[in-house]
């Protein structure tokens, strides 16, 4: 059986920023496959662990991989390039940035293949071929060179059955670690149900990613793996990090009541759309009675140009809705809004800022338009000019990236930063933010001094 290690690059964006650490799950799911027919798998999460070097050392890998969206793609590279350096292990990459621009990983000359799309079959796939002495160019959903040149091979399937996924090996992870993340007092932690996006929204690359067919877990098993984190790791906080997780309003009801059947004293959390709420209330009531405490609206914008340019096929008067019916049933609301559209003006970005002031949700999050691998704006923004770098590890959603119409990067960063204080920085929102504000302040030299020691440790390479 094969040695496999798994590392996963310290974050490079705004949630680092903000301190919210979640076990890597991508990682956790591949390690749980290749284990469950017997591999030996390690996990190295940097984002909470610093022992990097002393755990490639210990012994003789077969195969390493690393994760690779956008933002941490350079420091994925930066640890590839160690590694290959100082161990000449063989290196698979995988992520959202890789499976879009798989040749740019490859001629960096670190890495050996990628895996494109879902990740848990390709690599079990990928490591038993390389064991066996194999020829790669039967393993379907990954990229690699041959003599130079570049191999695809064809797609792989996507996963339909996710029931037959075991749960991500949380146990290979420092679970303890990551309960400094807390949700209304309790330590909150990360839990996928579904997979893929029937929206193919212009901005996000969710759909060509994880494929356009929604796929769903049973009620029954999400709800035994809530039950499992909850009694073996200690948390009573979910995330539903699904991209849809109410898309189907029966299905969330059956979830709902599921938990409440069991009597499971848990909060949660999950992302939404405006229009997946409307004319559901049922759902949201059933919600609120199984411990939702917050939804993270994607809202976007109070422009009805600016939602047609994005394809969400909402208007402001949907949101507004949206938020009074979570409110209705003691929901509270995490709104995202984004600026710095193609064709948006600095008054229609103000017009913005204030609907999100006048929606008033408990947490904002504002972001800039971001042109991500693997998203059609990302191919018109290439194809007009407007990308002003690529400089990889700025592509968080909170640094302007594109001249637009009407504005430059410096002014389109100017509003983001406008957008946040005119939110919180009024009488009765700042009261609440300022014990954070505290909190965050007094960690702020530690967090600080951490960075560096993992940004200097990287540099340095291993000491052998």
């Amino acid at each position: 059986m094969a040695n496999v290690l798994l590392i996963n690059p310290p974050a490079q964006g705004v949630y680092d920023t903000i301190d919210i650490k979640l076990p890597p799950l991508g990682l956790a799911y591949i390690a749980a496959v290749l284990r469950k027919v017997g591999h030996f798998v390690k996990i190295i999460d940097l984002n909470v662990q610093e022992n990097l070097w002393e755990t490639v050392k210990e012994r003789k890998w077969n195969i390493v991989g690393l994760s690779g969206d956008t933002s941490r793609y350079p420091v994925s590279m930066k640890i590839a390039e160690q590694i290959k350096k100082h161990f000449g292990y063989t290196i698979f990459t995988g992520g959202p940035h890789v499976t879009f621009f798989e040749k740019e990983a490859l001629n960096t000359g670190f890495v050996d293949y990628v895996i494109r799309g879902e990740g848990e079959y390709v690599t079990l796939d990928l490591v038993n071929a390389l064991e066996k002495g194999l020829p790669p160019e039967n393993v379907k959903g990954i990229t690699f060179k041959k003599n130079g040149k570049i191999i695809k091979t064809l797609r792989a399937p996507i996963i339909k059955d996710l029931d037959n996924l075991p749960y991500p090996a949380r146990n290979l992870l420092p679970m303890e670690k990551y309960k400094i993340t807390h949700f209304f007092g309790r330590p909150i932690t990360s839990i996928l149900t579904s997979r893929g996006c029937p929206f193919n929204c212009y901005f996000c690359s969710s759909s060509q990613f994880s494929n356009l067919i929604w796929r769903t877990r049973s009620p029954k098993n999400i709800v035994d793996e809530i039950e499992y984190v909850y009694k073996t790791f200690g948390y009573n906080a979910f995330a539903f990090v699904d991209d849809n997780f109410t898309l189907n309003p029966k299905r969330v009801i059956e979830i709902a009541k599921e938990i409440v059947r069991r009597k499971l004293d848990i909060y949660w959390w999950a992302f939404s759309r405006v229009d997946e709420l409307l004319g559901h209330e049922d759902m949201v009531e059933w919600m609120a009675k199984s411990g939702c405490r917050m939804v993270f609206l994607g809202i976007e914008s109070v422009s009805e140009e600016v939602l047609k340019e994005y394809n969400k096929g909402i208007t402001a008067n949907d949101s507004i809705r949206a938020v009074k019916l979570l409110n209705r049933y003691g929901i509270t609301v995490w709104g995202s809004f984004i600026i710095g559209a193609l064709d948006e003006t600095r008054e229609m970005i103000l017009n913005t800022i204030k609907f999100a002031k006048l929606l008033d949700p408990k947490n904002v999050q504002f972001s800039v338009l971001t042109p991500f691998p693997g998203t059609r704006l990302y191919e018109d923004a290439e194809r007009m000019g407007i990308i002003v770098h690529k400089n990889w590890k700025y592509y968080d959603g909170a640094h302007a990236l594109m001249r637009t119409k009407y504005l430059e990067p410096k002014e389109i960063q100017m509003l983001l930063n406008r957008a946040y204080v005119s939110f919180y920085i009024r009488p009765h929102r700042l009261v609440k933010i300022l014990p954070a504000i505290f909190r965050y302040l007094t960690k702020l030299p530690a967090k600080r001094k951490r960075e560096k020691r993992i940004e200097e440790m990287i540099s340095r390479g291993p000491e052998v």
